[in-house]
């Protein structure tokens, strides 16, 4: 199953929850830094000033859209179907591969800001060309979210309708040997959280 076009979307851009965190914080205005913290009780609320960020627009509905991305992401996580009937015969635990999600990180500290509108426009480019290569090499699903939730990816050698294969398992929490339920997303077997679905 290749996931929709725009769930896909969604569980990239929501992925990018800390990079937008991460700009949030460095677009608050340097003259935040060097004042007191606020203490209305003390000097009025006339003391303090709510104009924190240079850019409040962007930033916060940066923010807001990858939250919701989550929130939408952990959603689809949690009502995928598991049709298919498999029996795990081995399996190892797999590193993930984040290379790809840690070089936009990487560019957040390289004078991005919400400030420049052609270093904007450029990285939003290359988040696009970065998720079009993910999504049409059968790799959305490794994204950092399924840490965030707790999945695991293996490497398992499984039986289903008769053959033995090896394939590639994202399951939460240990893997264990023996039957299981599972739904196929592209290239990955997402199978049952616990045993209650054993077959």
């Amino acid at each position: 199953m290749q996931p929709r076009f725009l769930a896909a979307l969604v569980i990239f851009i929501g992925s990018y929850l800390p990079l937008s965190l991460v700009l949030l914080v460095q677009d608050i205005k340097p003259a935040v830094w060097q004042t007191s913290f606020c203490r209305p009780w003390s000097h009025g609320i006339g003391s303090c000033s709510f104009s924190v960020f240079a850019h409040p627009g962007v930033a916060l509905s940066m923010v807001g859209l990858t939250m919701f991305a989550v929130l939408f992401s952990a959603l689809v996580m949690r009502h995928l179907r598991f049709r298919y009937s498999l029996e795990v015969l081995e399996s190892k635990p797999v590193p993930n591969d984040l290379i790809n999600y840690v070089f936009p990180y990487v560019v957040s500290f390289m004078g991005l800001s919400y400030g420049e509108d052609q270093k904007l426009a450029g990285f939003a480019v290359f988040l696009a060309w970065l998720f079009a290569i993910t999504y049409r090499s059968g790799q959305i699903v490794l994204n950092p979210l399924l840490l965030l939730f707790g999945w695991q990816l293996y490497e398992a050698k499984i039986r289903t309708s008769g053959q033995e294969r090896t394939v590639r398992i994202l399951r939460q929490g240990a893997l264990h040997h023996g039957p299981v339920r599972g739904e196929l997303v592209q290239d990955f077997y997402f199978v049952e959280r616990d045993n209650e679905g054993q077959v």
